[in-house]
């Protein structure tokens, strides 16, 4: 049990003194980016979705 309250003081005083956490601006554009990135990248991949189901028809079709 010792060892994991002094894990948990650990991560702690890890968590509060050494790690530098962004700022809410960083974090804004950070949030936004990522957005855009997962709506072009859906786009993308119904363009191709689209593009092989109609392939695949044509070629079933023959």
């Amino acid at each position: 049990m010792r060892k994991f309250i002094n894990y948990c003081k650990e991560s702690y005083t890890e968590l509060t003194k050494k790690v530098t956490w962004p700022t809410w601006q960083k974090l804004q554009s950070s949030a936004l980016l990522v957005m855009i990135a997962t709506v072009i990248i859906a786009v993308f991949l119904f363009v191709v979705d689209y593009a092989f189901q109609h392939l695949m028809q044509a070629i079933y079709t023959l």
